[in-house]
Order: structure tokens, then sequence, then C-alpha cells
């Protein structure tokens, strides 16, 4: 009988530990109440200290009921709060119930005339600042200037004049205004504060850190400045000064109605370590908005990619394991929505709508204390006798085997132009596949750099990206790793020297496969510098094809780029690269690659109307074809090809055209899809040059006007300006005296030369009899050489 007594207390109190405990909050809960369904508290730091003083580790749910929960503080979880293996803390609505946790405050205001329709409150909540206003739900315009027009990029309107100061002088009441602009060559862009304004309306600014390349300036035309009771004169805008709020309402019925504002940056923060993660924690079916706008915080620069950073989010995972973040809204966010920072393992990010974000949607980065031999300006490397030579990471402080799945990500980038729906650096084996994304400031998926490769990025429908930017494709890399600097010829030389070098931190290959990508003001996949060790495959490009510039080891094979090509440019000595059985609707569009083509480019199909003339050129496509690949209904979207397509012949194989983007069907009905291009067999469609772009005879060599986007970006020029260098032969006189290829000439004794015939009558009209300076564009940076 004793055996059996303990025998039942045993299992009642298995029985017991298996039963999952729950806490509820609700919007008439109390925080005194024990949390349970019908005694439920009020705020989830209260929930989360009953569940820390229950003792149970995980097996546990904290539910919401339906309703809007202000948080004033973030809500921090710790490695004591973690879940177990099997047992996770689950943190979620109630059912299909709509839970919004709201960053910000809601405010009662009584609105009383000012001036010229504008309207003012007094705000009596303890509200110090804020920068966004939400009446009923709808974002309102900061006032600003130039005035919101959401037909003009980039920023809605630009102004050349922001900050003359002819105009600034006029104005009052100008410090704490922002003043934002573009990079000069749209890569990104700059904001800064104003914090005075002398008498001749000169302003002082701080900031400009948010770019990772300063060195190429600020945009000379695409500016604006917000947060300032001077801008403040058309319907829809405001302006909160500390105690009082101005409202231009569209009409009257916005003087009664729900205010609400933004508030604090992170609204549920995970903070652990390699030694104690935060461990087993999943957020679900829950609504985050109007967290503040964090621009100003984007100040850490991210080794050698163009960017800098803000380490945060609505939902900040950092030193954290197998949590998860599923079925959640982000609307509204004015910095990132979800950022997985420093260590963190299997972190999934899954069947969430991300929307109206100020900056990225979804960040996986790494701490450089990880990067063996870290630089983080562009012109910044170590040279290879002082390189720390050993292979792969120095610590465990970075994002792996993490997973963005099934989100729908648009209308990325609202304040931010530094941006991307899905953001990888300094990680391994990221996992972002099944994504629709859409309507980005610049690129949809970007990886920073080479540390430490392994991702695969696949099934995601990415386009009208690099709206307000350029230069940049849906997708995005860089590979500034520690075999990369800007002298591409010692780049060669170091190895050549030493085998492998390229490899250090690309450690695994990269896939890029069974995408559907469209980018209309760049590249639909941009492997730009130094993109290193990489397998793209599968991918239906629409609208302007691969690129690859710099870098070592691609795989380019069995993709369709329609109505356009392969972009080489400036490739390595040696690069390895391989481009194979792809379908291009025409011909390869190379700058600056002389005898550099890679090991193999063979077996494509180019459905173009003739063959071009030096197709063949250094072993190149010799089994390559000019030919209809017969698409089987490209007006639908169906480029899969016929079973007699020539392609198959040259082993080009099918893959399914009907997988791209979110698979949820909840989010699958709310996803936008690209448009299609319109197609013509045979053809070599394309738009126009903007400008004569026929080849030059000069000094013994060859030039032309820089036009186009790719010329653009292989110089790393601003705009269509200034005479592209193409040939320099040796014993040339244009060698003698200095130039080379990829030069670009500005300027003859400091008059422009916009163009080619600019530049000859400077030189056959004004040339002196002694050294002449030339001011050329040269590795991204400006430089002279001398004529006579």
């Amino acid at each position: 009988m004793k055996f059996i007594g303990i025998t039942f207390s045993m299992l009642w109190l298995c029985f017991c530990g298996m039963a999952q405990q729950q806490f509820f909050i609700s919007t008439d809960g109390i925080d005194s109440n024990r949390g349970s369904k019908d005694a439920p508290v009020a705020s989830l730091q209260k929930a989360v200290e009953l569940y820390r003083q229950s003792g149970v580790k995980g097996n546990t749910e904290i539910i919401f009921r339906e309703g809007v929960y202000n948080f004033a503080k973030t809500v921090k979880l710790g490695s004591s709060d973690s879940g177990s293996d099997k047992l996770p803390l689950v943190i979620k609505a109630y059912g299909d119930e709509k839970v919004i946790l709201d960053a910000g405050a809601t405010l009662k205001l009584d609105w009383k005339p000012y001036k010229k329709g504008i309207y003012r409150a007094e705000v009596t909540q303890s509200v110090t600042r804020f920068e966004q206003f939400f009446v009923n739900g709808q974002q309102k315009v900061l006032a600003r200037y130039p005035n919101y027009d959401a037909s003009i990029s980039p920023y809605g309107g630009w102004a050349e004049d922001a900050i003359a100061p002819s105009r600034l002088k006029k104005l009052k009441g100008l410090e704490g205004a922002y003043y934002h602009v573009i990079h000069a060559a749209r890569w990104g862009g700059f904001h800064y504060q104003i914090t005075g304004v002398d008498k001749k309306g000169n302003p002082t600014l701080e900031g400009g850190w948010q770019n990772n390349r300063p060195e190429n300036g600020l945009h000379k035309k695409f500016r604006m400045i917000e947060n300032t009771l001077a801008e403040l004169d058309a319907p829809n805008e405001w302006y909160f000064d500390g105690k009082y709020i101005y409202f231009y309402p569209a009409d009257q019925s916005e003087l009664d109605a729900k205010y609400e504002t933004d508030g604090i940056t992170e609204i549920i923060s995970m903070l652990g370590s390699e030694e104690q993660a935060v461990k087993n924690i999943t957020l679900k079916n829950l609504t985050f908005q109007h967290t503040a706008r964090t621009f100003m915080q984007s100040k850490e620069q991210l080794l050698r990619s163009d960017w800098a950073i803000y380490r945060g989010g609505a939902v900040l995972m950092d030193g954290a394991e197998n949590c998860q973040v599923t079925q959640c809204n982000f609307y509204q966010i004015g910095g990132n929505a979800v950022f997985v920072s420093n260590y963190a393992r299997n972190i999934e990010v899954s069947s969430c709508h991300m929307a109206n974000i100020g900056a990225s949607g979804i960040c996986f980065v790494g701490s450089a204390d990880a990067v063996r031999s870290p630089n983080f300006h562009y012109k910044e490397y170590t040279k290879y006798e002082d390189l720390d030579l050993e292979i792969g990471p120095k610590t465990n402080q970075y994002p792996a085997n993490c997973k963005a799945y099934d989100n729908l990500i648009h209308g990325i980038g609202e304040v931010e132009k530094q941006t991307a729906a899905v953001q990888i650096a300094m990680a391994m084996d990221i996992h972002v596949s099944h994504n629709s994304i859409y309507n980005c400031s610049r690129a949809g998926i970007n990886v920073g750099d080479g540390t430490w490769g392994g991702h695969i990025i696949e099934f995601n429908d990415v386009f009208n990206t690099v709206l307000e930017t350029s230069d940049h494709g849906s997708f995005n890399s860089w590979g500034r790793d520690r075999f990369w600097q800007p002298n591409r010829k010692q780049i060669d030389a170091n190895v050549a020297k030493h085998p492998g070098l390229e490899l250090l931190d690309a450690i695994h290959t990269t896939i890029i496969r069974n995408n559907r990508m469209r980018c209309d003001h760049g590249w639909d996949i941009d492997l730009d510098d130094g993109s290193t060790n990489y397998h793209v495959y599968n991918n239906l490009c629409l609208n302007n094809g691969i690129k690859l510039r710099e870098g070592y080891h691609r795989v380019v094979e069995n993709n369709i780029c329609v109505n356009n090509s392969l972009h080489p440019h400036v490739w390595q000595v040696n690069s390895g690269d391989v481009v194979s059985r792809n379908i291009f609707g025409s011909y390869y569009f190379p700058i600056a690659m002389k005898d550099k083509w890679g090991t193999f480019i063979d077996f494509n199909v180019f459905d173009i109307g003739e063959k071009p003339t030096n197709m063949n050129e250094y072993n190149r496509d010799l089994k390559s074809i000019i030919a209809n690949p017969l698409f089987i209904n490209p007006a639908e979207g169906d480029y899969r090809v016929q079973n007699n397509s020539p392609a198959i012949a040259l082993g080009f194989m099918n893959f399914d055209m009907d997988n791209f983007g979110v698979v949820s069907p909840f989010l699958k009905d709310l996803a936008e899809t690209p448009d299609l291009p319109e197609y013509a067999a045979g053809l070599q469609p394309g738009a126009e040059p903007s400008r004569d772009n026929s080849v030059h005879e000069w000094l013994g060599g060859k030039i032309k006007n820089l036009v186009g986007i790719g010329e653009i970006s292989a110089t790393g020029m601003h705009d269509e300006t200034g005479v592209f260098v193409i040939e320099v032969p040796k014993g040339s006189t244009l060698e003698k005296f200095g130039f080379k290829v990829n030069d670009v000439i500005l300027d003859f004794w400091g008059q422009e030369t916009h163009n080619v015939e600019r530049l000859m009558d400077h030189y056959e009209n004004r040339l002196k009899n002694k050294k002449t300076p030339l001011g050329i564009w040269r590795d991204q940076q400006p430089a002279k050489v001398y004529v006579e």
C-alpha cells in the first residue's frame, strides 16, 4: 500500500508539473490582481513579475486580452526569464483578439484657433517630446520644407535651397529642426539637427554620422528640413514645441478625433549573453506600433559597408537562443522593427507583417569584436603583413542559424535611407526565405559583408526597391573583407601571394536561389565591391539583371534575366567566376573588364537579334547561342521554357514560377506582386542613352561620355557627367600622361569637362606651353593628371 501511495503522489506531482501556467493581461485589469483569467493584471511588466515569482521555468503563457496597451518603458526579459527547451515562455494574444502594444501615448487635446488655418492645443499629459503624430491612425506630416508630395522622390519632396542662408535668415525658431539630405552619389542619406543659425543665415549642424561613405559629400539638390513651426503652412502638417501642439487639419472633423504619438524605441527586449542567454521565448500574434524615430542614433559603423546603424528595434534580441517572433504585426515603426544583435542562435522571425517602417525591417547584425582585422571606412584597410590570417570569426558574438521566413515587408526606409527589409552583417548561416518585400527606399535584402557567409536567400519576391537612392539592387551585397582594399591591383597581388586569402572571412558559400526580383533603379541582383563565395541560380530577374563587381568565386547559373543580362564590372584577375546555362535577354554590359573574364563563361542563351562581334573574345561563350528560348507564357509571368527550347539542349533546367513570396494565406491575400515587363523575343530593348554614347580616340587611347548607371556605379561617380577613359594602351600618350582605365575626366585647368566635345575644345584651344592640370575621378576620389 505504501508503494502504491508513493506512486500516486509522484503521478500527481508530475501531472501538476505538466499543467501550463497562464497569466492574463487586460485593459480592465489591475496590477494588484493575481493574473488569472477572471482577475487579470493591467501590464506586461506585472505579468512578467508574477511569472518570475512563480519559480516556473517556461511552460507559461502570458496572454493579452483585446485592446491597446501603451508602454512608457521597455519590458526587459533576461536569462532568468527563459523557457525550457520543450516548454517555452509564450507571450501572445488571446485567440484571434486584436492586441496592440503601443510605444507612444494617447493625447486628449482641446484645440483653439491659432492662425491661418492652424490650431493649437496644450499637451497636459507628461509627454515632453515626440516626433510622430497620428490622427485616427493616420500619420500626419511633421512641419517641413518643401511641403510633402507623395509623388516626388526622395523624401516626398526636396528643395535645393532647404538650408540656404538667404532663406534661413528670414525664419525664426529653427533650433531643433532636422536637415535630411541624400548622399552625393545617392548611396543612402545623412541626417542633421540644426542647433543654431547665425545672423547671416548660416546653420550650425550636428549629425551626419548615419552614412559610412561621407567622403563623397552631400547631394546638392535632394534636401529637406522638418520639425519647425516656421515651416507649418500646409494641411496635415503639425509641430510640437514641448508644451503646445500645432496642427493644420485637412478638415474640421480632425479636430475631434483620436490622437496618438510615438514614444520609446524598444517595446520588448530580450537581453542576455553567450554565457547566460535568453532562451525559448515566443512572441505571437501581437501588433507593435509607434516606436520613436532613431535616425539620430544610427551611429555605429558596420565594417566597410555603406551603413551606420542603431542597434535596437521594436523587438530587440541580444544574447538570445531559440526565440521566436511569429504572426506579429509591426506598423508605423519609427526605427527598426526587429533587431537580432551580437550573440544569437536559432532566432526565427516568421509570418509577420511589417509596414511603414522608419528604418529596417529585420536585422541580423553581429559584433565587430568577432571580426579579425576589421576596418570601418571605405578607404581603410590593413596591410597584408599586418593581417590576422586565421580563418573565420574571432568570437561567437554574431547571429547564426537564424531565419526570416514568410514575412510581408513593405514601406521600408521611410525616414532613414541606408536601410533594408532584411539586413545581414557579421553573421553566419542566415536563412531568408518566402518573404514578400517591396516599396523600399534602398535594398530589399542586404548583406553588408562577407563575414561569414553560409546564408540562404530563396523563394523571395522582391521588387519596387531603391526608390529613393541609386546604385543598388533588390538584393545587394558588399564583401570588403580582409582581402579587400580600394587598389584592385594590390588585391590581385595579395591573393596571388596567398591563395585563399579571399576566403578568410567568406568561409561558407552564400546561396541565392529561386527568387523573383525586380529593380527599376539599380540591379535586380547586385553583388557589389568584393562580394565573394556566392552561388546564384534559379532566379527570375525581371528588369535589370545581375551585376558582379570585383570579388571571387561567384557561380551564376540557370538564371533568367528578362530583357537584360549580366553586368560584369572590374573583375579581379583569376576571380574564379563561372557564368553558365543562363537565359539573357540582352548581351553583357561589361565595364573595365579587359581580359579578366573568370574561369568559365559558356552555354548561355542570348535572346537577342544578332550576334555581337565580341561575343567570343577571350574564349568566352564558345558554345553559347543566339536563340528564342521559347518561354511558355511570359505575359502571365511563366518564364519556364518549352521542352523543345534550345536552352534545354544547353543544360538549362526549368524552375518553379509560382512559389515566390509569402506562404501564409492571410499574408498572400495582402501581398502585392511585381509588374511584369513587356517581352518580345529576339529584341534587345532598352532606353535610349541620355547623351551621346559613342567612343572617341584621344592621345592614343579611347574615351567616351560617362553614360548610364552601370558606368556611374563602376566609377563611383555621382551622376552622368565627365569623360570616361575606357582604353589606355601601353606606350600611348594617354598612358604617358598618367591616365588609367576607369578614370573620369571632370575638368581642364578648372573648367568643367561635362562631355567629350567640351574636353576636345579645351584641349585644342586652351592647352598651355606647360603642364596643364586635369581634374579626374579615380578610385572613388578626386585626383590630378597633367598633360602638355
